[in-house]
């Protein structure tokens, strides 16, 4: 059984793409695991893809957006944690997740282009806690885990609109770890308001990158779990749940502005 504060395990879904290219990344918490597919055009983007606690790179949504993107100019890497590479069944603390993405990053921004940075569930917090530091062009969160299960009281908002740039999360409608309602005000497929008082990492610079005022998007896929997984009573098919989350991920990569500065020094 799960416990709360933990992720279930993610099913993977019969999305088929190329097997990909894999190179294993040395970092200070063990060895990693990228495994690249490349732009099938000009390529202008790298996204670097993090899997979550309950699973792999084998999840539904990050096989899906491995198999789209590459045909729009978006490099997709998938990021195997050392834990997963070494064959362990639990994740390590979150500053363990962060010292390895660390360690990943430089591999991720060798091909010169600007690095998306993102994950599913904990590899999503990864991704926003480390964005600034690491100069990411952006963050990706997928399936954000705002809180454990039935503790909304114990909210990680912070992580992510400590971001502080442009940011995009696609959350499932029934997501026990957070519905798309249950985030601080947002409007469906727009950009979120910084509610009063918050402050953005970077203060007055961060705001600039992100524009005035903005921090996220959200868009929700309607039914989904936390693996974005539909029942089949649903109004829609996994397979157009899944349209859903590689459609927003398109758009939004499209509309994102120019590259934005190398890290934090």
């Amino acid at each position: 059984m799960t416990k709360a504060n933990e992720e279930p395990p993610v099913e993977t879904t019969g999305t088929t793409e190329s097997t990909g290219t894999t190179e294993t990344v040395k970092t200070e918490a063990g060895p990693a695991r990228i495994t690249w597919h490349p732009a099938r055009r000009a390529p202008r983007l790298v996204l670097a893809l993090g899997h979550g606690a309950g699973g792999g790179i084998e999840a539904r949504d990050l096989r899906a957006l491995a198999a789209v993107l590459p045909g729009h100019g978006v490099t997709v890497a998938l990021v195997e944690q050392p834990w997963r590479v070494a064959g362990k069944k639990v994740a390590p603390a979150p500053k363990t997740l962060d010292l390895a993405w660390r360690g990943i990053w430089p591999a991720l921004t060798k091909p010169g282009l600007p690095v998306i940075s993102g994950g599913r569930s904990a590899g999503a917090r990864v991704a926003c806690r480390t964005a600034g530091e690491l100069g990411a062009h952006a963050v990706l969160a997928l399936s954000f885990p705002l809180h454990p299960p039935g503790r909304p009281e114990k909210s990680r908002a912070g992580e992510l609109l400590g971001a502080a740039v442009p940011t995009l999360v696609v959350q499932g409608g029934n997501d026990p770890f957070g519905k798309p309602g249950e985030f601080p005000e947002y409007g469906r497929g727009h950009a979120l308001e910084v509610l009063p008082g918050v402050q953005l990492r970077g203060s007055a610079g961060a705001r600039a990158v992100v524009g005035d005022g903005w921090a996220y998007e959200l868009v929700e896929v309607a039914h989904g779990d936390h693996g974005l997984g539909v029942p089949k009573r649903a109004d829609i098919t996994q397979d157009e749940a899944l349209t859903v989350v590689t459609d927003a991920v398109v758009r939004w990569v499209d509309a994102l502005g120019p590259r934005r500065p190398g890290p934090r020094g």
